[in-house]
């Protein structure tokens, strides 16, 4: 009998921490790496043997930001991400998780924000949700044939209306009662008692919920007063878990609350991670002002990390479905409206249209979108004259404010007119600051949302060739071992979960990739099938680049094939409970 059931030879070996890498020879028994030698290993009845000769070999990459919650249900190979190499997943962000709340509630706080239509997710939900405590919660996933492994916040909004009701939670007139918070408090300490890494919350207001009982409202997080969260950060501060949170981004100050919860300067310090830091080319200053607050909280004995996207954040939009609208009051108007003959009503009238043109003037305002129509392409209409064309262009030949040519296009197409603008992260060199930038935490994914917009699975692919593209140029950004380290063995390390490296005794979490194939456009868009769902969605694929990945010691993907599609069904993945 061999003394490996894998063995990977001869590629460049990147360990997930900072060490240098090296030529080596990794064996794989029982779902763990057994050796890691630069001499020969035994071959003699090997079932399986990898010959890596100039590739990378590496640790699993962990998405520390994804929205899974509803298809890890229904569909829980999460292939659109294994495919790219990453072998662990973090569900329950931006106070969203499927654990606590009714099958009806879960799926209204959840497909508006994420844009996954109720019809596909509620059924789903409703047919399979009998957990109501993130004990039952895991022990559901327990049962489920899972691609990667899986670690999860609790979120705020989840818990918040399962406890109060979804009418009561997007109440502000309403606060919880002190047997509310009592169970708000029972349910989050079971959470971390079960291995959640912490608590997920949202000051956002432009994120609605979905359905017919409380269409249109912000999410129940963002009704809570900060004592509440204060009070639920008491918890998570007791167990040395995380915070993940999203200010508000037209209350820029906002921010001094998580910062005064994430000091430690007589308490114990409160791991906080916050949605986003960005180059935004609305608010150029905005990077500045989170880079300083991240450096003030951690002088003064905190553990701060912005969460930063290593790519440009490009957004896809159909007509004016587009969650940037939601910053001024003409956009989130006509976004409240669900019926298209009453919305296209209002975007004819001159009065509506008076004061989108006054919005869109608007620069000082703190802002994600540029309001710049000139800076957003035309990529699908009827009208196959204006394809490829900005909308500024079309309304200069059509001698039209560029609003009321916009609007006039939603009017006649409809979600038929399909468009795309950059927002941030548009000039390499600020990129470059801020993914150097030590307490930056490498993610904002948003896998498995978003469906016709862009989620970004191949975002460790994008780090990767972004780095060593300056090594190409001769002015490396950072080694490429850091690269790799940023987001693998780091991540894990700061979450506190076993994962991100691939050392003697280690679990067998690896991916291996062709650094020949970062030639190819990382950025480029397709469209690939939604399992489960009947859905088409845009996704990335990066032929020859990912040729191998392994989860727990098992072939998830092999020679670029997802193991789905050769017959096997997954189950490599567990859940990973924090340390």
């Amino acid at each position: 009998m061999s003394a490996f059931d894998i063995i990977i030879k001869n590629g460049r070996y990147f360990d997930g921490t900072t060490a240098p890498a090296s030529i080596q020879n990794i064996g794989i028994r029982n779902g763990v790496v057994a050796e890691v030698s630069s001499k020969a290993l035994e071959e003699n009845d090997c079932p399986r043997i990898i010959d890596a000769s100039q590739q990378w070999v590496m640790p699993g990459f962990i998405d520390s930001h994804t929205h899974y919650d509803a298809e890890l249900i229904a569909s829980p190979s999460l292939s659109e991400s294994v495919r790219h190499g990453v072998t662990t997943v973090l569900v329950g962000s931006c106070s969203l998780s499927m654990i606590c709340s009714d099958p009806e509630d879960a799926s209204d706080i959840f497909t508006r924000v994420e844009t996954v239509p109720r019809e596909k997710v509620l059924p789903i939900v409703q047919q399979h949700k009998t957990w109501h405590t993130p004990k039952q919660w895991v022990n559901f996933v327990a049962q489920q044939p899972l691609g990667p492994n899986l670690i999860s916040f609790l979120g705020h909004s989840d818990l918040r209306t399962s406890v109060m009701g979804l009418s009561r939670a997007t109440d502000i007139n309403i606060d919880p009662s002190e047997d509310e918070m009592q169970q708000m408090e029972a349910l989050l300490e079971e959470s971390l008692e079960q291995g959640f890494l912490g608590l997920s919350t949202m000051c956002l207001t432009w994120d609605k919920v979905d359905g017919d009982r409380e269409w249109s409202k912000s999410l129940p997080s963002t009704y809570a007063k900060w004592k509440e969260v204060a009070r639920l950060n008491k918890l998570v501060r007791k167990y040395d878990r995380v915070h993940q949170g999203a200010p508000n981004a037209a209350r820029v100050l906002q921010i001094t609350q998580y910062m005064r919860q994430c000091m430690g300067l007589f308490r114990k310090k409160l791991k906080t991670t916050l949605i986003s830091r960005m180059d935004l080319k609305g608010s150029v200053y905005l990077s500045k002002i989170t880079n300083l607050a991240a450096r003030v909280v951690n002088f003064f004995n905190g553990d701060f990390r912005w969460q930063v996207l290593p790519t440009q954040f490009t957004v896809y939009a159909d007509g004016i479905d587009v969650v940037f609208f939601e910053e001024f009051g003409a956009g989130e108007m006509a976004l409240d409206l669900k019926d298209k003959v009453e919305r296209d009503e209002l975007l004819k009238d001159e009065n509506y249209r008076r004061d989108f043109r006054k919005f869109y003037g608007e620069k000082l305002s703190p802002r994600v979108w540029q309001r710049d129509f000139g800076d957003a392409v035309i990529i699908d209409c009827p009208d196959s004259s204006i394809v490829g064309k900005n909308f500024a262009e079309v309304a200069e030949q059509r001698s039209i404010h560029v609003v009321d040519l916009f609007l006039d296009l939603v009017v006649e197409f409809g979600t038929q007119l399909r468009w795309y603008t950059t927002v941030a992260n548009h000039r390499k060199d600020v990129l470059l600051n801020m993914v150097k930038d030590k307490k930056s935490l490498i993610t904002f994914s948003d896998a498995g949302a978003h469906i016709r917009n862009m989620a970004f699975y191949n975002l460790p692919l994008r780090m990767l060739k972004l780095i060593k593209e300056t090594h190409d140029q001769g002015k490396p950004a950072m080694t490429m071992e850091e690269a790799v380290w940023r987001m693998t063995g780091d991540q894990a390390d700061w979450f506190g979960i076993d994962a991100g490296k691939i050392r003697q005794g280690d679990r067998a979490d690896v991916v291996v990739i062709d650094p020949s194939k970062f030639d190819q456009d990382l950025e480029a868009v397709s469209w690939g099938e939604m399992e489960n769902f009947s859905l088409q969605r845009l996704v990335n694929r990066n032929p020859g680049l990912v040729k191998h990945v392994l989860i727990n010691g098992r072939m998830a993907v092999d020679n670029e094939v997802i193991a789905e599609q050769l017959g096997k069904q997954m189950g490599y993945g567990k859940f990973l409970k924090a340390r």
